[in-house]
């Protein structure tokens, strides 16, 4: 069983969220080239970040779900010298990132780092925009917490399981939260919730429970917004500090002087 040491080090995580690239890395979202935008923001982790345990990529690595794609946000990815994991969004395509990650750990849902367990649990359902957790997930999920051995957990997806006040997300949310938050309950162990999809910060106690989302490495969504409304925010990361005592503490960097002009025909 890990110890508890509050002298130790924080485990640091970075998570990069949404970056939906192109096989063309001229490619652009909604006017925005989302291959700069990306080296943009991993330039800022490399300035920022002295160093970096872990680099959670929690969903919609692509936007085409090319093989190309993935090959690009791994080979741009590579320069934070630290472990990866990935897992789906509603964009990405299952097979070509398999592909692309074969031979890996990329993809592995359970990392033990320290103190901590990682988990990376799949919400995507093949040509739907909304989320679930199936079956297979929340097995996975229970398992690991209940194997955890005194670790604290952080579990992540791409979905949102609660209400962030848009409308127009609402109904492409998780679609199964009650299953999640239900199966959550007997396990203290469950610190964490980190999740990607709605484009902008999110950060929330219930129940002892954190529920964080982080903004895009593009575009941002404003937030409030009850339809679709891009928002001026510029593109960032969450980093998150995880202590042996199940302390979290994290935020979010946003580019400096970064500018775009909104192309809403050239959509989501």
């Amino acid at each position: 069983m890990p110890s508890t040491n509050p002298e130790a080090a924080p485990i640091l995580l970075v998570q990069l969220s949404d970056s939906h690239l192109f096989a063309d890395a001229d490619g652009s979202l909604l006017g925005m080239n989302t291959h700069e935008s990306l080296q943009r923001v991993i330039e800022r982790v490399l300035v920022e970040q002295e160093r970096v345990d872990l680099v959670l990529a929690t969903g919609d690595l692509s936007q085409d779900g090319t093989e190309a794609s993935y090959e690009q946000f791994r080979r741009m990815t590579a320069v934070i010298d630290a472990p990866a994991r990935w897992l789906a969004g509603n964009h990405d395509e299952p097979l070509p990132m398999e592909r692309v990650a074969a031979g890996t750990d990329v993809l592995d849902p359970v990392t033990d780092i320290g103190n901590w367990r990682v988990l990376m649990l799949n919400s995507a359902i093949p040509g739907s925009v909304p989320g679930f957790l199936d079956d297979s997930q929340l097995s996975l999920l229970q398992q690991a917490l209940e194997s955890a051995n005194g670790r604290h957990c952080l579990i992540c997806f791409h979905h949102q399981p609660v209400s962030i006040g848009c409308a127009w997300m609402a109904p492409i949310g998780l679609r199964n939260p009650e299953a999640l938050f239900q199966l959550l309950k007997p396990y203290p162990q469950a610190r964490a919730l980190l999740w990607g999809h709605i484009h902008q910060e999110w950060d929330q106690q219930v129940d002892g429970l954190r529920l964080l989302a982080s903004p895009s490495t593009c575009v941002q969504f404003e937030p409030g917004s009850d339809d679709f409304k891009v928002d001026e925010r510029a593109p960032g990361y969450r980093w998150l500090a995880l202590h042996d005592d199940g302390r979290i503490d994290t935020g979010v960097s946003r580019l400096k002087d970064f500018a775009y002009t909104v192309d809403y025909g050239n959509g989501y």
